[in-house]
């Protein structure tokens, strides 16, 4: 892994991309076997928590753009990324002065902190850090 200062740029890189309006958030983290890498786990936590609270900017309605809207129009899923009557609504229920990411390397499937719900295509999938059992996903085209 990186020196801290080679972590503290990346973090601003990061941060900079993000304040462009075209730029969208995606995680290539895979889930297989039984050791996946933190970002499985901590992606939009650690954007949309951590960094955001230590850079200030962009705005967590940026952030958010970046991680549904732009994303979605990137990918071509025209039902997603607005809350919009016809839309999926999937959503994700979140405290953004507590949400973060826990994932580590060593704890790499650990939840994040200050996730609500998570709503997936209408119907509470999780609440409070823990799963309903619910399957209300599908496989997009």
């Amino acid at each position: 892994p990186p020196d801290a200062a080679t972590w503290a740029q990346m973090d601003r890189d990061i941060m900079e991309l993000f304040a462009r309006p075209d730029y969208g958030v995606g995680s290539d983290a895979i889930m297989v076997g039984g050791k996946p890498h933190p970002r499985a786990y901590g992606t939009f936590p650690r954007l949309l928590g951590r960094l955001r609270r230590k850079h200030g900017r962009p705005s967590l309605e940026a952030l958010v753009n970046r991680s549904t809207y732009v994303t979605a129009r990137r990918f071509g899923l025209r039902d997603r990324g607005l809350v919009r009557r016809g839309f999926a609504a999937d959503l994700v229920v979140f405290d953004p002065e507590t949400l973060i990411d826990t994932a580590t390397y060593d704890e790499p499937s650990a939840f994040p902190v200050g996730i609500k719900a998570v709503i997936v295509n209408g119907v509470i999938a999780a609440r409070n850090g823990r799963p309903t059992g619910a399957l209300a996903g599908r496989a997009l085209p």
